[in-house]
Parts: C-alpha cells; structure tokens; sequence
C-alpha cells in the first residue's frame, strides 16, 4: 500500500509539472482549437452556399428552357389556329394556348426568384471566402506562435510523459480512475499531502485520530470535506526517489 500510494503522490506531481508546462503556453492551445471549430463552420456555411447556388441556377436554366419550348408551342399553336373547322377544335387550342401563357408566367415568377435565391448565395459565397482567408491566417498565426513556445518546452514535456507513462503502468485501473475523477474535479489536483495537521488542497483540519490512522501509510484515505486523496509527509518526502 505504501508503495501505491507513493507512486500515486508521483503522479500528480508529474501531473503538476506538466500542467504547469500548459500554463506556459497560455491561452494558446485554446485560440487555436476555437479557431479551428470555428474555421471549420464557416466553411460548412460555405459549401452549404455554394450548393444552394448551383441549384438555384440550375433549377433556373431548366425553368428558361421550358419557357423557350413553351413559347415554340404557343408559337405552333397559333399557326393552326388558322387551320381548325370547328368551334370545339378552336376552344381546345384556346385552352392549350392559355395553359401555356399561364405556365410562361409562373415559371417566369420562378425564374425570378430563383435568380434572387442564386445571387443571394453567391454574395454569401464571396463574403464567406473572405472570411475563411482571414480566419486561416489567424489560425496560422496562432499555430506559429504556439510552435514556437511547444518548442521551448519540448524536452521537459517528453520527459515528463515518458516518466508519466513509467508510473501509470505501475497503478491499478481502480485506483487510477479514482485519481483521475478526483483530479478533473479538483482542477488538476487529486493527491495532496497533509501539511500543519490540515488537507493540503481545502485546509480543512484532519481529526487527530485520522492522522495517527494516515501515518500508517497502510489505506488510501480521503479529506472529509473536498474528496481528494490525503498522504502523509513520509509519502510526500519519498515519493520524489521512486523513479
């Protein structure tokens, strides 16, 4: 147990490290995965636009073509107007020319909204590929500077992973769910020593029986009060020599 506990306090003192190695890089890492979601949007806007105007057009041309056969028929219709014997003949052509004229007009309308519909897309086309050059310049901005401060940084990270791969091999899965609930609870601090007879994370007062009960280093004992794992200076003290 003492063991468990020691390479517990080790972890989240690499834990600690390396979360102090992120602060370095500030805001950084943040900008430029909100910029990349963001980026990614805009251009789902931009693809959704340019479908939209293709279809308006399209559907657009297939509107002025019928058009163009539906005048031709007009056209044809007229010619035999001049043909027909009788009055039932001449009220069957009248209906066809008149269903043709109203059909010219409606797909006119059509036409024209249509055209509304694909210039309307096309302006957001023009506005969104602006918009997706300067946010990719961002982007690349922010990736460069967060490159350049990774880089300062590289070593100590590897380091600290590689150690943090060492000592999480050495936990049980029980115990290393544990610390990782507690640890995404607590921002990042899950194991804290007991420092003046007190938590070492809330300060809160440990009982003195419970002390007595910690110093055994024989159970992993949690503070009543936050829920983060306690350990006893001796664990604290020993745990940095175990790698």
């Amino acid at each position: 147990m003492k063991t468990k506990l020691q390479y517990l306090h080790k972890l989240q003192q690499i834990d600690s490290s390396l979360d102090e190695l992120q602060e370095e890089k500030g805001d950084l890492p943040g900008q430029v995965r909100a910029l990349e979601e963001q980026l990614e949007a805009v251009r789902a806007q931009h693809s959704q636009s340019e479908q939209a105007m293709k279809a308006a057009f399209t559907q657009r041309d297939n509107a002025d073509s019928e058009i163009v056969g539906l005048k031709a028929r007009l056209e044809k219709y007229k010619s035999q107007q001049f043909a027909v014997r009788t009055n039932r003949e001449y009220d069957a052509l009248t209906r066809e020319m008149d269903g043709a004229v109203e059909a010219v007009r409606r797909l006119e309308k059509e036409m024209e909204q249509l055209e509304i519909k694909g210039t309307a897309a096309r302006t957001a086309i023009e506005e969104l590929a602006a918009k997706i050059g300067e946010m990719e310049k961002q982007l690349e901005e922010r990736r460069a500077a967060l490159a350049e401060v990774s880089k300062s940084t590289e070593v100590e990270e590897l380091e600290f992973n590689h150690q943090r791969q060492k000592v999480v091999a050495r936990i049980t899965k029980p115990d290393l769910a544990t610390y990782e609930r507690i640890r995404k609870a607590k921002k990042g601090m899950a194991v804290v020593p007991v420092k003046k007879g007190a938590c070492g994370g809330c300060f809160n007062r440990v009982p003195p029986q419970k002390l007595l009960e910690l110093r055994q280093n024989d159970r992993l004992y949690t503070c009543e009060r936050c829920g983060r794992i306690i350990v006893s200076d001796e664990i604290a003290e020993t745990s940095a020599k175990i790698l």
